[in-house]
């Protein structure tokens, strides 16, 4: 957790001043008993009312002043506690939008939800915590021991056997209490999984009737939850009664052995009340104390989690721009790259593959294996296969979502991995398998992959999607609010929007991963005939690789690309591979006879 410390940054003095003013009031508080004990030996005994009120005022005063203290003390830990949380999450936030695939799939979506929550929120009660009583409470146990000694010695004994002991006993119950706090996060996480799931997956649950087996699957991981949670309360629960227990029998101890000693005429009464009193406060010191040493297991235990994540550093690692003459020298090689003079540089292929292997991480077996394929400029190519032959694992190396294991994978004649992250990002437009649509209006999710375009260009982009139509007929248009995942919206109106959205960025490369799997064939069709002539206002025509699962709509491609368990099965036009390819012979086979 110490190394979480950073994240108070920007909140030094009030993390400073916090303690200090705490250590302020525990010194007040030391000096009542002694006020006391002054008041019983010399003030009362004498009949001194004017002391008795004199003294009494101090001792309200003092009260009074700690109170102040503690007030001022526990706005700044909140302050300090907030800002901390502030930065952290924020920061934590940022390291995870750095995560390839690859992280994302290692920790899962629900583990990086609630360590952004409640992992977070623990920290900071723990840092709260620590901002006040670090001083606090480890002083008024010392000082109140010293100020037992300094009265008598060997009366003080017994404080410190009481310390020990109580000591020992939370040495104990932390160590066996920290293991479940751990659990219990993990275990966060399931009920996280199966929350987001059965929130994002109701339709279908409903559709299969399948509430009652998920409501018992929620209360499974509910109860094991519970069960942990009761046994780490059940062992932090011991904390509070074996303090009290301890404290008590060595305020008997004194009263006893105090008792003994002032009879005998070795002790005055007031060093005993002021002993009781040193006690009741060694009492709530240890109560707090032990109450800290909860709120630090739970704080340490998400604190490891959280540092699990910030220690671990992106699989992905983008070139930067090194000097403005790198960076002019990178646009200058690009229109070159782009001029129609040069006949050479126009024939390099947009995209190619150099045996390019990849399987992802723990997986025993390559998702793909030795592609090889070129993709030259304004070129449409077609990808096809069976289920889990490969198609979307190509899509997410070319955008980069992943690094090829083997191989090299080049764009514009430049190796994937020298691109900077925004400059491979302008290049690509990728349209995934689930059409994934933001809370707003369609104009913003329009915007998403361009900020500044403006309305017209919204509107070829519709248009080319076979988009605008229907858009058109919203009640207000491009300002027509979309609900979280587009949920008023059909499946087709989805995907047209996920596609409109690609182009409305003008990229060099379009990349459909099975993008028109829910239109219907003259859409699809109308659709592939007007990607053929868009440009979005792009110095070259649109590379397109399409991914589909219908044979039919990928005649118009230049090339096709049959994936077979990963590895190329065949690669050519369409004609020449229903002649020679039997793979997507028999693709097109099945299809034609579905039909």
């Amino acid at each position: 957790m110490l190394k979480l410390i950073r994240y108070l940054k920007g909140y030094v003095l009030p993390t400073t001043v916090a303690p200090l003013l705490k250590l302020a009031e525990a010194l007040m508080e030391l000096l009542i008993p002694l006020i006391v004990r002054h008041l019983a030996d010399e003030v009362i005994p004498a009949g001194d009312i004017t002391g008795v009120y004199f003294w009494g005022g101090i001792m309200l005063g003092l009260g009074a002043g700690g109170f102040t203290l503690a007030v001022i003390s526990q706005c700044l830990a909140a302050r300090s506690s907030l800002g901390y949380g502030t930065n952290l999450r924020a920061d934590l936030y940022r390291h995870i939008n750095r995560f390839g695939y690859a992280e994302i799939d290692k920790f899962g979506t629900e583990s990086l939800i609630t360590r952004l929550t409640d992992d977070i929120r623990q920290t900071q009660i723990g840092i709260s915590q620590f901002i006040r009583l670090v001083l606090r409470a480890p002083f008024i146990l010392v000082g109140a021991v010293v100020m037992a000694f300094i009265i008598d010695a060997r009366l003080a004994v017994i404080f410190i056997a009481a310390a020990l002991a109580i000591g020992g006993a939370l040495y104990l119950i932390m160590r066996r209490s920290g293991r479940f706090y751990r659990a219990i996060q993990r275990q966060l996480d399931g009920v996280a999984l199966l929350t987001r799931e059965n929130l994002t997956g109701t339709r279908v649950v409903r559709a299969f009737s399948r509430q009652d087996e998920e409501n018992a699957d929620f209360s499974a991981a509910a109860g094991r939850l519970a069960k942990t949670s009761e046994k780490a309360g059940v062992i932090s629960s011991l904390l509070n009664p074996l303090t009290y227990v301890l404290i008590n029998l060595a305020v008997l101890a004194v009263i006893w052995l105090g008792g003994g000693m002032v009879n005998a005429g070795g002790l005055a009464r007031g060093d005993v009340l002021a002993l009781i009193n040193y006690l009741s406060q060694i009492l709530l010191a240890l109560v707090v104390f032990a109450n800290l040493l909860i709120t630090f297991s739970k704080a340490g235990a998400s604190a490891r989690r959280i540092g699990e994540v910030l220690g671990t550093e992106p699989s992905l690692v983008y070139a930067e721009e090194r000097t403005t003459h790198n960076a002019q020298r990178t646009m200058s090689d690009k229109s070159i790259c782009k001029s129609d003079n040069n006949s050479a540089l126009s024939e390099a292929p947009k995209i190619r593959f150099r045996n390019v292997s990849f399987s992802y991480p723990n997986s025993p077996e390559n998702a793909l294996s030795d592609i090889t394929l070129d993709i030259l400029p304004g070129q449409t190519v077609g990808v096809i296969g069976s289920t889990g032959s490969g198609k979307t694992t190509l899509v997410n190396l070319i955008c980069r979502f992943y690094d090829a294991t083997g191989g090299a994978l080049e764009v514009d004649g430049r190796d994937i991995r020298r691109y900077p992250k925004d400059a491979l990002a302008a290049k690509i437009g990728v349209v995934p398998q689930a059409a994934v649509l933001f809370y707003g209006t369609v104009r913003e999710n329009m915007r998403l992959g361009s900020p500044s375009a403006s309305d017209e260009a919204i509107w070829g982009a519709l248009k080319t999607a076979q988009a605008a139509e229907f858009v058109q007929s919203l009640p207000d248009k491009l300002d027509t609010v979309i609900l979280q995942a587009g949920k008023n919206l059909s499946g087709g109106q989805r995907q047209r929007l996920t596609i409109a959205r690609a182009l409305v960025k003008a990229p060099e490369i379009l990349l459909l991963d099975d993008a028109s799997s829910a239109l219907d064939y003259a859409t699809d069709a109308a659709l592939r005939q007007a990607l053929k002539a868009y440009s979005g206002g792009a110095a070259e025509k649109l590379t397109v690789v399409m991914v589909s699962q219908r044979a039919a709509s990928l005649k118009s491609a230049g090339q096709i690309l049959v994936l077979e368990d990963g590895r190329a099965a065949g690669l050519g036009a369409y004609a020449e591979l229903r002649e020679n390819c039997e793979v997507f012979r028999e693709i097109c086979l099945s299809q034609e006879g579905s039909n």
